[in-house]
């Protein structure tokens, strides 16, 4: 017996261990925990440097600026290389023709190699040539029929530039094979770089093969001036052999997880004063279009660099007074409502837990020491009532009418409740999180955006607006060589022939077709046309097909020689032209026309809608207002009720056929979504505050779920057994504190059952009991 006795004491002791591992202690020790985490965030959070010379959003958008200049490059090699391959497979594909008549057509439809060669390769002769020589001594004709033999090469000119060599094969049946060659500069095409900005090409070994931006002997008008250009290109020389070793890197080790984006290396850079401004460099790698692919640009190894000088900021952002503040006021606010939760929540709940197990163990001699509030002093109550019973009383004589020992009736504890307790500590932690969310440490209307943000805003948007032209100028390029190569004799299955081929080799079409003079398609590739009236309107080379569709359709024009005025007909898909606006950094980007209609964006937009304010609507209008010979491209910074807006537009102005369209490119985005001091102190504030009432409500809530609403629910069935109800088996749910508190009011329910046995009751009432 006395070993038994022992180990149901053990067991006890273990159970009641066991429950103080859960239960109310956890969610206040976390909520504690976090607090204190969180001051101490909030202290070395702000306790940042009070300045940013150079902020973030600059470094930053050089970075964008030289992937702008990558993608670029990659994309007008790639183009180049594409094009002289599709050509000369046209060109395979007919009856054969001279090798002048191949480079008076191909330069009559492309004008974007500086020179041009056709070699017969057994012989070595030249059989003709266009624009300046080519290097020729450079290609070794033995080599051309392995792997890479055809692969396009970089070779050094003696006067220190540097050519690209691209090749293509032509093959008729009975004529000796030829070579065609072409050669072009290094140059990144089509790059905005405004005023004092650098860029140069770079290989892999960091030499520079080309520059463009630094000033001439012409452009330097003083001894001063000279000294910076000098800097410059030092210092442009050095971060080129530091980009070079920086793009030797796998993408991947780069660039953190989920960024997206760029799919090559690139990053930012700075460099020592020049004239009180600090270089910011950036660099980046051409890339392919798709992450894990290859092209023949990306396989040269180079890369493009950007340097600009940019004055810096000393003025202070934040006080680090602020953080400490901050830090101490939310210390004693927690403390506060963690002393609230210990000293009404926990320390009631805990003397409950013992005040039953001593019932339980029957000590009854001493009245229960009842909690001041809420459920707990319900159960205290109960528990009251319970001990009166064990001594002899009946239910009726410990009920609310009751008096106790001091003579006062004895009333239930409704009034305040433990979920109105917690509702106060969330409110006292609120007092510390909605003003830092809402109203402290704001960036306000006055912040100092900088200039170079403006200009970038306005280079990178020219960029984007020279990108799309250039590419609406190939696909007119590509259906003018269609329809040279197309001619007069050719049959409508020969014709589809091509066209599957330029689609295959092209996806910027969604449809290719012949039309005929009265309207009728010869042959088509890809879906089906749109053209409304199936005549061409007008003698523009590239329009927009009608303005009552779901979606922009544009077409290109290119009339095929001696077929009384057939045309092939190219339908650009506007995907391929929104896809050339996605580039981050410039927030929304369109294209619109020149009654300011949406005929493209980066994002979600509905055909032909108007910019969404009357703001935008005037700058596209006052930059299509010619300066000089051209217009010119545009930024501007908003400061008005909605906040600070950086904005943008560049029209449409070279040659080639987009320049009728008088398109224009728009961009704007807000000032707060840039890594600029201000807003990045008010965002660290927000997030402070965002991450207390997290906190609160994380730890809050779960002191609610685990202890509240069992607690709730066990007051009822504690008084529902003080008021007489002994058939109700009381069952805990949870080994913790409610959870021991409701074993010990069963305890006491069989005690209650086997004391009325023992008084001898009634059959009746016994069976009923």
């Amino acid at each position: 017996m006395a070993v038994s006795s022992a180990k149901r004491r053990h067991k006890v002791r273990r159970r009641a261990d066991m429950s103080l591992l859960g239960g109310i202690r956890p969610p206040i020790a976390v909520l504690s925990a976090l607090l204190l985490a969180l001051a101490g965030l909030t202290a070395l959070g702000f306790g940042k440097p009070a300045y940013e010379p150079l902020p973030t959003a600059v470094r930053t958008s050089q970075q964008h600026f030289a992937e702008d200049g990558a993608i670029a490059l990659r994309a007008s090699l790639d183009e180049s290389i594409t094009d002289l391959n599709r050509t000369a497979s046209l060109f395979n594909a007919g009856d054969p023709v001279s090798a002048d008549t191949v480079l008076d057509k191909l330069g009559s439809v492309y004008q974007k190699w500086r020179g041009s060669a056709i070699v017969e390769i057994k012989s070595g002769k030249l059989l003709a040539a266009r624009g300046e020589n080519v290097p020729l001594l450079a290609v070794d004709r033995e080599k051309l029929s392995d792997e890479d033999g055809l692969a396009p090469r970089m070779v050094r000119l003696k006067n220190g530039e540097t050519r690209l060599l691209t090749f293509a094969l032509l093959s008729w049946e009975g004529r000796p094979q030829q070579l065609l060659v072409t050669s072009n500069s290094l140059k990144v095409p089509g790059i905005s770089l405004g005023k004092f900005r650098a860029i140069a090409v770079v290989d892999s070994g960091g030499t520079i093969l080309s520059s463009d931006g630094l000033r001439g002997p012409e452009d330097i008008p003083s001894k001063t001036v000279e000294d910076e250009v000098k800097e410059t290109k030092k210092q442009l020389a050095s971060f080129a052999k530091l980009a070079a070793e920086k793009s030797a890197a796998n993408p991947v080790t780069t660039k953190e997880p989920g960024s997206g984006g760029f799919f090559g290396v690139s990053g930012t850079m700075t460099g020592s004063r020049i004239s009180q401004e600090r270089p910011v460099v950036g660099y980046a790698t051409l890339a392919a279009p798709e992450a894990g692919e290859s092209t023949d640009a990306t396989g040269l190894g180079l890369s493009v660099v950007t340097l600009v000088t940019v004055p810096e900021n000393t003025s202070r952002v934040t006080d680090p007074l602020f953080s400490l503040l901050s830090a101490a006021a939310l210390i004693v606010i927690g403390a506060l409502a963690v002393a609230m939760l210990l000293g009404t929540v926990q320390r009631p709940l805990i003397r409950l837990f013992l005040e039953s197990r001593r019932l339980t163990r029957g000590d009854l001699t001493r009245p229960v020491t009842v909690p001041r509030f809420g459920e707990t002093r319900r159960i205290g109550d109960a528990l009251e009532r319970l001990r009166l019973q064990l001594l002899g009383a009946a239910p009726a004589e410990t009920g609310d009418d009751a008096t106790g020992p001091d003579g006062t009736k004895r009333r239930r504890g409704r009034r305040v409740g433990t979920r109105a307790l917690l509702a106060g500590c969330g409110i006292l932690l609120l007092i510390w999180s909605a003003p830092m969310m809402l109203l402290l440490n704001r960036a306000g209307d006055t912040i100092v955006v900088p200039q170079q943000l403006v200009n970038d805003q306005r280079d990178r948007s020219d960029t984007l607006a020279d990108r799309v032209r250039r590419a609406l100028n190939e696909g007119h390029a590509d259906l003018l060589s269609v329809a040279t190569l197309i001619g007069d004799q050719t049959s409508p299955t020969d014709m589809a022939t091509v066209l599957e081929r330029t689609m295959t080799e092209h996806p910027r079409y969604r449809s290719l077709y012949v039309l005929s003079p009265d309207g009728t398609v010869l042959a088509k590739a890809g879906e089906d046309p749109q053209h409304p009236s199936g005549k061409r309107e007008g003698n523009a080379p590239l329009a927009v097909l009608t303005t009552d569709t779901k979606e922009p359709h544009i077409a290109g024009y290119a009339e095929l020689p001696g077929r009384d005025g057939a045309l092939v007909v190219g339908e650009f898909r506007v995907d391929f032209l929104n896809s050339l606006l996605k580039r981050p950094g410039l927030g929304q980007v369109r294209i619109v026309d020149a009654q300011a209609r949406t005929l493209g964006s980066n994002n979600g937009y509905r055909a032909f809608q108007k910019l969404p304010s009357s703001r935008l609507d005037s700058l596209v209008e006052a930059t299509g207002q010619k300066v000089g010979l051209s217009p010119r491209p545009s930024g501007v910074l908003f400061r008005d009720d909605d906040g600070i807006q950086i904005a943008a537009a560049a029209p449409f102005v070279g040659g080639g056929a987009a320049k009728s369209l008088g398109w224009t490119v728009v961009s704007w985005q807000p000032a707060s979504a840039l890594a600029i001091p201000e807003y990045s102190a008010q965002n660290r504030t927000v997030l402070a505050g965002l991450l207390g009432v997290t906190a609160a409500a994380a730890c809050l809530g779960w002191l609610h779920i685990v202890v509240v609403r069992p607690l709730r629910e066990l007051a009822g069935q504690a008084e529902t057994l003080a008021d007489g109800d002994r058939r109700t088996v009381l069952y805990p749910r949870h080994h913790d504190e409610v959870g021991a508190i409701a074993r010990s009011l069963e305890l006491l329910r069989q005690q209650l059952q086997e004391q009325r046995r023992r008084e001898g009751a009634p059959p009746a009432l016994a069976e009923r009991i």
